[in-house]
């Protein structure tokens, strides 16, 4: 470990993050790296840093925690946010410091996130993958704990005046689900909305800086409280017989997490709380 690492370490890993993360069984090659570029020192630091701003920032209380599977092959698949993805690092703090059983999350990540200096190789020590078909089976074969954001950035990138109204979902994730017989833990994230609120996208200079979008918005994030609610996992398992029964799959998906977002909704009691 690198005096940069021990230093880090020291400043932002707490005792209770230091124990939920060597409860976390994850296999990495002999310099401490995986294939898709995890780093256990790396993924540490995160959690500590995040746990801070997941505890006391945004306040993110959890229910259904103990529907993630312990150990095996799983899809986290939840509603898109916010125009950072700061809705798949909460998920990731608190799927990692589960009182249930911690795991590392691998959080699949639009192409263009690796393409930021220093961005990819950060995201990619924490457990972040490019979200592309062929890493995500890969990865479930290895019974890993995979999340996933259908809407991809038409979630994320979506107008205030669209908060909390699921956008169309890729039919990818169920593919997958059905093909190698994956679980898949539904997920209602709530308080993302607030906390970046655009209220335009301005096309031609993200066309001419080649991203998917640049919101009119505020610079930093806001400390919106955010609730999380993992619904019980859904079986799909099954040979992909006609695209019919994927859609009424995905359908199936998105009933349950809108059900997750009208509880945390119910929750909430403002644009702080």
């Amino acid at each position: 470990m690198s005096l940069a690492s021990t230093v880090l370490k020291k400043a932002f890993v707490s005792k209770d993050v230091k124990e939920a993360h060597n409860r976390i069984t994850k296999e990495v090659g002999s310099f401490g790296y995986d294939a898709w570029g995890y780093s256990k020192d790396g993924a540490e630091i995160g959690l500590g840093v995040f746990k801070k701003l997941y505890d006391h920032y945004f306040r993110v209380e959890t229910e259904g925690l103990e529907n993630i599977p312990t150990k095996g092959r799983v899809l986290i698949i939840a509603n898109h946010s916010g125009q950072l993805p700061l809705d798949g690092a909460l998920i990731a703090i608190a799927v990692a410091t589960n009182p249930h059983g911690p795991r590392a999350p691998r959080i699949m990540i639009e192409r263009f996130f690796p393409t930021v200096p220093f961005v990819g190789n950060l995201l990619n020590m924490g457990g972040a993958v490019i979200g592309d078909p062929v890493n995500c089976i890969r990865m479930l074969r290895r019974d890993e704990c995979v999340v996933v954001f259908p809407e991809g950035i038409r979630g994320s990138g979506k107008l205030f005046k669209k908060r909390y109204k699921l956008q169309r979902f890729g039919f990818g994730f169920m593919h997958i689900a059905m093909e190698t017989d994956t679980p898949i833990v539904p997920v209602g994230v709530v308080g993302c909305e607030e906390t970046m609120p655009s209220l335009a996208n301005v096309k031609p200079l993200a066309k001419m800086l080649g991203l998917p979008y640049v919101p009119v918005t505020i610079p930093v994030p806001l400390p919106s409280k955010v609730y999380l609610r993992f619904g019980k996992p859904l079986d799909f398992s099954g040979v992909v017989k006609t695209e019919k029964q994927v859609i009424e799959n995905v359908e199936t998906v998105k009933d349950a997490i809108r059900g997750l977002i009208d509880e945390g909704l119910s929750r909430k009691q403002g644009w702080f709380h």
